[in-house]
């Protein structure tokens, strides 16, 4: 996995530049609570970074992808700005302390895994965020397998491997609404909607804000 998404960023350079177009709506949420310390989850070349950065918050970034970093560090350093950046696996366990993030984002990110990896994941989400904490989540919505635009192999029920195309052997996991709830389960969510805007791409993909529940 490591491998493809390198391969990804250093052939498309940044990949995406403009943040997520429901981000300027979080961070106005996120200041209103206080917010400070925000992980961005899978921060790829730094597009949520930068922009969380330029608002004053405290910004953390991991992604798989060493390219991605290298693009990530040096988008802030043009900017004149600072983020603690890691590299790693975040269907591991995530390199940070116990309730250490006021808020995390995640955009179109942990679908990227297969259903064990992803519960596991929101395991850690919990651990590394405060009671309280929130988060923001975009994850794709549809296989596009009605759509004809890729081969691919089902490795599990709701789970694809495309065999062509620029995610060629990453596994994506789709969430409906009721699974997103169940998954999430500690968290409190108001609202799932559906969003096809976000930078170079129009796949259709649930968005969805959460308040973890008291520890």
């Amino acid at each position: 996995m490591r491998e493809q998404w390198d391969k990804i960023f250093k052939e498309q350079g940044k990949v995406f530049i403009e943040p997520h177009p429901k981000i300027p709506e979080v961070i106005e949420l996120f200041k209103k609570r206080g917010i400070k310390r925000v992980l961005d989850l899978g921060c790829g070349s730094g597009r949520h970074l930068v922009y969380l950065a330029k608002q004053g918050f405290k910004v953390h970034g991991i992604d798989i992808a060493k390219s991605g970093i290298k693009f990530a560090k040096k988008w802030l350093k043009e900017e004149k700005l600072k983020a603690n950046l890691k590299i790693g696996n975040i269907f591991k366990k995530l390199p940070y302390k116990n309730d250490f993030f006021d808020a995390l984002i995640s955009i179109r990110v942990i679908n990227h895994g297969k259903i064990k990896e992803i519960r596991k994941l929101i395991q850690e989400i919990e651990r590394v965020l405060k009671s309280e904490g929130l988060i923001f989540i975009a994850t794709i919505k549809s296989s596009r397998k009605k759509e004809g635009l890729w081969k691919y192999k089902v490795i599990e029920p709701r789970t694809i491997i495309p065999l062509s195309g620029e995610e060629k052997g990453l596994p994506h996991y789709y969430f409906n609404r009721q699974l997103i709830r169940k998954e999430f389960k500690n968290f409190k969510i108001d609202d799932i909607w559906v969003d096809f805007k976000d930078s170079r791409s129009h796949a259709p993909h649930y968005v969805f804000l959460g308040e973890l529940k008291k520890k």
